[in-house]
Parts: C-alpha cells; sequence; structure tokens
C-alpha cells in the first residue's frame, strides 16, 4: 500500500502496514549468487499491456535495477537489483510513480482472499442493476413521453445513474487519474472522460428540462467495461493457480537420522546435501536425493507421468516430489530444495507464464496509440465548433459525442463474445475452456504433441496376459494380491476369483514383493529378482512374477488401455494437416507400441518434464497431456489440453480441459477455434469499419450523444449477433490419405 508524510515524501508499507525500509527490504529478498537480490512486488492494480511497460520501464531507470519482469497473471512484479548501487527502498517508489498501488511481498506468508475480484464484482453487480433500471426508464422516453413524464424520468434516472457511476466507475477513474498524474495515458483515459462528461451533461440537461439525457450511455458502457475486465480477472487468477498448486505440493521438511541415532524434523529449507534423510510410507521425498535402503518403492508419476510403481535399489537417485509407497527408508541428501526437481519445474512454469506473446507487444503498442488519438479528435471537434460557431454548448456535446461514439465497445467485444459463444460450444461437448487467448492460440497451431499414460491410454493398468500355473498357483496368487495395496496387486485382485480360506501366512517386504508362507512352501509375489530371476534383463512390460521356493510358477503382464477414440482422433488431426508426436517419460517398446496402434509415427521416449517442455517450445504446438510431469509443457507449449482425470496441477496448467475421456475433443477444439477466429476478423472489420463511418459523422455534428449511444450500442449488438453464428452450423473434417512416408516411419516406430 502507499501512504504519504506530511512532507510528501511517499512510504510504502505491506499489508500488515509495517514500513518496508531497507533493511526490511533485504529481509525479505532472495539472495543470488552473484551478488544480487530478488524482491517481489503485488501491483493488484496492473492488468494491461501498457501496464507492464510503464512499470518495467520506470524500475529499468534505477542503477541499482538489474531485471525486472511484470508477471501480469499473478499481479507481481519481480525485481532483480544490486544492494551495493542503489537502496532497495527506491525500487517500491518507482513503481508509484509508474502510477501503481504496491507493496512488497513476505515469501513465507499467503496473501488471503481476493480483494481485487470482491471489488470487481460488487461494482459489476452495481453496474447492471443501475444500467438495468435506467434503459426502462429510456424505452419510455423513446416511446414518445414528454414533458412532466419525460422531466420525471430523467430525474429518476439521475438518482440512479449518479451513485451508480460514481462507485462503479471508481476503477476506471482511479486508473485513470493515476496514469495521468504521472503524465502518461491509458484506455481508461477517454473512457473516463466520456462517461462523466455524459453524466454531467445528462445532469445540465435534466435540470434544464431538456429533451436528451445520457444516463443510459455512462451506465451501460460502465456495465460492460467491468464485465470484461472481471472476465479478465477470473481467467488470469485460474492461470496462476498451477504453479500455486504445484508449489503446494513441496514438502515442508522431513526427519533427518544423525550419525548419533538421533532423530529431528528440519524444515525443507534447512536440508543441507549429506544429510541422512528418513521417510515413511506416504511421505513425499523432500529433495533431489539417492537411495541407502536396500530397495524401495515410489509413486514416481511427477516426474515421469506413468502410474505405475517404481521399484528403486540401493544407490539410484529420486526426485523431490516422489511419494513413497513402502515402509521406512533411508535418502541422502544430494541438492537442496530451491536446486530439487520441484522448484525447478515451479521455475518453468513461472517462466513460460511471464513470457511476452505478440499479441501483448500489439497491445502495448495499441495502447499508445488509442488514447491519444481519441482525445485528439475529441478536442478537435470541440474547438472547431466553438470557434466557427461559437456555440460552446453544441461544441461540447459533439466533443462528448465523439468520445462516445469512438468508444472500443464493439472493438473490445468482437473478441471476447466470440470467446465466450465459443466456451459455450465447447461446453456442450464436454470441454472447459480457461482462457480466451487460448482460443486464437489453438486457431494458430501448427502441430498437436500428446502424452501418453492418461492421456492417449485411460492411465489404470490392465492386466494383459498371465500364467498363473494352475488352481494352486491362482488361488495362492489371489490371496497375496488380496493383501496388498498396490495398484498392480489390485488390478490382480480383481481379476482373479476369489481364493476362499487359505491358511497363508503374508509378509510384504517394502520395494519387492509379498511373501507368503503355506507349510514348508514359500511362496512370492513381485519383482523377478524377488522371485528368483536374479540378474534378469528389465522388462519390456510392466510384470509381477510368481515363484514358489524360488522356482518361477507365473506371470501377471500389464499395459494401460488405450482410449477407445484415440486412433479416430489422430486421424482428424491429420485431416486438419496438423502433425501428431507422442512425448513420453516411458521405455521405448511400450511408447512405440501405443504409437504405432493410434497412428503416430513421431514417438519419443525417457523424457524428463525439461525434455517435453523444450520440445513443444518450438512452433506453435497444442501439449495434451495430464500428470504433474506435464504442467511445466502444458504452461509452455502454445496452447494446451488436459482430461479431467489429469492431476490437480495438470488441469490447473492446461488452457482446456475435455470431461468426457473422448479424444475426438482435441479436433473439436482446433475446428471450434479456427471458425471463432474467421468470425473474430468480421467482428473486427465491423468494428473498425464503425468507427471509419461514425466517427466523422459525430465530427461533423451528425450526431448526439444520445444517438452515439444508441450507435454505439448497435454496433455491439452487431458485433454479438456475428459472434453467435459460431453456434450454428457443424464442423466437417475431410479425411485425407496420409503420406507413405508416414506410415513407412510409423512402421519403423512400432519395431
Amino acid at each position: 500500500m502507499t501512504c504519504c508524510t506530511p512532507d510528501g515524501e511517499v512510504q510504502i508499507t505491506g499489508p500488515t502496514g509495517i514500513e518496508t525500509d531497507d533493511e526490511a527490504l533485504l529481509t525479505l529478498s532472495r539472495k543470488l549468487g552473484d551478488g544480487t537480490c530478488q524482491l517481489e512486488f503485488a501491483v493488484p492494480d496492473a492488468h494491461c499491456a501498457a501496464c507492464i511497460r510503464s512499470i518495467e520501464t520506470g524500475l529499468a531507470r534505477l542503477p541499482a535495477v538489474k531485471g525486472a519482469r511484470v508477471n501480469l497473471t499473478r499481479r507481481r512484479v519481480r525485481v532483480t537489483f544490486d544492494p551495493a548501487r542503489g537502496r532497495p527502498s527506491d525500487l517500491a517508489p518507482a513503481i508509484v510513480a509508474s502510477g501503481y498501488h504496491t507493496y512488497a511481498l513476505d515469501p513465507s506468508q499467503d496473501e488471503d482472499g481476493d480483494p481485487v475480484l470482491r471489488e470487481l464484482v460488487r461494482a459489476l453487480a452495481v453496474a447492471g442493476f443501475a444500467a438495468g433500471n435506467i434503459m426502462l426508464f429510456s424505452v419510455s422516453v423513446w416511446a414518445g413521453a414528454n414533458d412532466a413524464t419525460r422531466d420525471l424520468f430523467h430525474w429518476l434516472s439521475a438518482l440512479i445513474a449518479l451513485p451508480a457511476v460514481a462507485y462503479s466507475g471508481r476503477i476506471f477513474f482511479r486508473s485513470a487519474w493515476r496514469a495521468l498524474r504521472v503524465g502518461h495515458t491509458n484506455m481508461d483515459v477517454p473512457i473516463s472522460i466520456g462517461v462523466l462528461l455524459a453524466t454531467g451533461l445528462s445532469l445540465v440537461e435534466t435540470v434544464r428540462s431538456g429533451a436528451h439525457a445520457y444516463f443510459d450511455a455512462s451506465t451501460m458502457l460502465r456495465f460492460f467495461r467491468l464485465a470484461g475486465r472481471t472476465l479478465d480477472h477470473l481467467i488470469r487468477e485460474k492461470a496462476r493457480s498451477a504453479t500455486t498448486n504445484l508449489a503446494r505440493i513441496a514438502p515442508r521438511g522431513a526427519t533427518r537420522l544423525s550419525p548419533d541415532g538421533r532423530r529431528d524434523y528440519l524444515p525443507v529449507d534447512e536440508i543441507e546435501p549429506g544429510m541422512t534423510l528418513e521417510l515413511r510410507a506416504g511421505d513425499r521425498v523432500p529433495v533431489d536425493s539417492i537411495v541407502l535402503s536396500p530397495a524401495a518403492t515410489f509413486d514416481y508419476s511427477i516426474v515421469t507421468g506413468e502410474s505405475a510403481p517404481l521399484e528403486l535399489a540401493a544407490g539410484a537417485a529420486v526426485a523431490a516430489g516422489a511419494n513413497n509407497l513402502g515402509g521406512l527408508i533411508e535418502l541422502r541428501a544430494e541438492k537442496r530444495s530451491a536446486d530439487s526437481l520441484l522448484a525447478r519445474m515451479v521455475g518453468l512454469m513461472e517462466a513460460a507464464e511471464g513470457a511476452k506473446t505478440r499479441r501483448r507487444r500489439i497491445a502495448d503498442r495499441a495502447a499508445a496509440v488509442y488514447a491519444p488519438v481519441v482525445h485528439t479528435i475529441a478536442i478537435a471537434t470541440f474547438l472547431g465548433w466553438g470557434l466557427l460557431t461559437a456555440d460552446w454548448h453544441a461544441a461540447l456535446l459533439n466533443a462528448v459525442a465523439v468520445l462516445i461514439i469512438t468508444c472500443p465497445c464493439a472493438l473490445a467485444l468482437a473478441v471476447p463474445i466470440v470467446h465466450v459463444v465459443a466456451a459455450g460450444r465447447l461446453f456442450e461437448r464436454g470441454v472447459l475452456m480457461k482462457d480466451g487467448a487460448a482460443l486464437e492460440r489453438a486457431a494458430e497451431a501448427d502441430s498437436v504433441a500428446f502424452d501418453k499414460t492418461g492421456t492417449l491410454t485411460v492411465g489404470r493398468p490392465r492386466l494383459i496376459e498371465h500364467q498363473d500355473g494352475g488352481d494352486e498357483a491362482r488361488r495362492i496368487a489371489a490371496a497375496l494380491a488380496r493383501s496388498s495395496t498396490h495398484p498392480l496387486s489390485r488390478t490382480i485382485a480383481a481379476t482373479l476369483p476369489d481364493p476362499g480360506a487359505l491358511d497363508i501366512e503374508v509378509t510384504e517386504v517394502a520395494g519387492r514383493g509379498i511373501e507368503g508362507r503355506i507349510g514348508e512352501d514359500v511362496w512370492r509375489f513381485g519383482s523377478p529378482a524377488w522371485c528368483g530371476l536374479a540378474g534378469a534383463p528389465l522388462p519390456d512390460a510392466t510384470e509381477v512374477w510368481l515363484s514358489r521356493n524360488d522356482h518361477v510358477v507365473g506371470f501377471f503382464r500389464f499395459e494401460d488401455e488405450i482410449r477407445p477414440d484415440a486412433a479416430a482422433a489422430v486421424e482428424q488431426l491429420d485431416a486438419l494437416r496438423l502433425p501428431v508426436r507422442l512425448l513420453s517419460g516411458d521405455a521405448q517398446r511400450p511408447v512405440a507400441a501405443v504409437a504405432a496402434q493410434v497412428g503416430i509415427w513421431d514417438a519419443k521416449a525417457h523424457l524428463l518434464p525439461e525434455d517435453k517442455m523444450a520440445d513443444v517450445a518450438i512452433g506453435r504446438t497444442m501439449m495434451v497431456g495430464d500428470g504433474l510431469n506435464d504442467a511445466p509443457a502444458l504452461r509452455a507449449a502454445s496452447v494446451s489440453m488436459a482430461p479431467s482425470s489429469a492431476t490437480d496441477i495438470g488441469r490447473s496448467a492446461a488452457d482446456f480441459v475435455f470431461t468426457g475421456g473422448a479424444l475426438s475433443a482435441v479436433p473439436f477444439v482446433i475446428q471450434t477455434a479456427r471458425r471463432a477466429a474467421a468470425i473474430v476478423n468480421q467482428n473486427l472489420i465491423i468494428a473498425i469499419g464503425y468507427n471509419a463511418i461514425a466517427v466523422p459523422l459525430a465530427v461533423f455534428g451528425h450526431v448526439t450523444p444520445l444517438i452515439a449511444a444508441i450507435a454505439m450500442s448497435s454496433s455491439s449488438i452487431i458485433v454479438v449477433a456475428n459472434a453467435f453464428r459460431l453456434r450454428f452450423g457443424g464442423f466437417a473434417v475431410r479425411r485425407q490419405a496420409a503420406d507413405a512416408g508416414g506410415s513407412a516411419r510409423l512402421t519403423e516406430a512400432a519395431a
């Protein structure tokens, strides 16, 4: 927050009201290895590309600042500075000088609630109530009410409009005033001036019993602008939840095992490389580590996205975030928390989120041009009419008409209304769209990349082959499987018949399998080495073995079921001339097998999150994935989709979520996006053509403020009506033959 001292000096205070002086700011900053520091400030008022430019430019003027990046989604600015070259307390005033409230963020505390959203919703409700009621009075006036009846309706409109404009418009008035105070301008300036002048002139006309008042124009303008800004804020808050949720799954600490056998709990930031850590079943690995126990079993889906548990022997590396599925194990920390896998994934997502896109740069330039042009035309109209006719009242009316008729409502609605209609169309097909801008990016996608497990497949292990050694072995395998909560054991237990009552003593050995004793016989159920196949090569598929007294009597082989329409979806994407590739953390052979079955010839295996992110960053890729390990790639891709069965992080990072489980949603989204892009272009032509015709009419005095408001509303209605064409008409995909080279490469990949 900001406040001023009696001598006019600006002070910056945080949410708790504590002054953040140099020492306090250094305490809140993160120390980097090169002697510089990194500090984050909240900038809740930032909402557009012009805001980014103003804040970053203002900070760049300070000699101590090495770099500044505004994250518009999180409403934050991260500043890298050199304490030796300047005071950290100079940073916040530089942001304030750009026209924005700010306060330093304490990384150890979470911000509660969303005050910006609450303010927007309240203002939107007031503007909607006022606009609806004033329009009722305006319809009566338009229908022919005159004299006392007309004056009564104007006064009733004034009683509603004046407090509503003051309350709901303060968000834009505040933004316009801050920009003007520091010598800048933004899109809120001409709109605010037009609303204030229209409201003031309407009040004057009401007092004079004039025929026209323009309260409806000012309130409707407020409502549409607030609706757009509220929608934008909600979209950005959903986008930031992916990074927030990923950070929340990180362990808070772990038990350290001292050389003398003493155990004590350490916060994750205090864990140093070389420490011995002890994990119980269900604990997540706090930092990248080395396994010290003879064997350990982990849920490693955060790294590979694969649902099958991973068995690691002593000396194997295990990444932060992996979940211990076995018993008590020991690890040796290899990295600090800031350098571990989870921290890298959060960093990758934030870096992708903060990247400046082509549209953001275009919006930046538009923000710099629009307001000055509108102001210039309005002032020229006012001065021209006043000097030529000496009728300054008419000159002011014409200037207000210019400000209102050039309101970019149609231009502003040209894109978002299409996104709203497209969102409804997609929702009917079980697809949720979380970012309207993603629809534009989907229309421009030049390739599609799929994850394997949970995306092309359903994400549940399925028993595909087994040899159980007869009835006795089958009963014992079922009994052993029912004694374990292991996912593969549950699949086997659900497949085999009930073994009935068996006098069997069962022991589960973490990381190896299950042992059962019946009389003198020892039955084992688990990994090849555990069942007597020591030195056997790693299997090509997920397998569980059954042995009796170290002699193998059976095995169970699993695979994940491919989604029924996966091949059809790939064929539709091929018909849309979109190359398709498969990116997976699984082994080469199962990846190639799935690729062959669904018709993908470009398949890559053994990929880490960084590898997937680098792959999708090439071109304009649509990434379709579901796991935690896919989250950075989902965020880094030009556009992304995830099934509703995905992890919370995967769903939050994706631009689209399809709920029905059918991969036909992927080509449907692209088809919808392409048609939406065509309608957006039509709307832009309509909006630009409207201004090209309407502005000269207003400048030459052929338009009153009321007609300007009607024209503005009419242009918006035309744009909305055109957008609704997206709801009608089907989508057809013409199938085209695959090229021979693709078929040959597919066969090669399957081999």
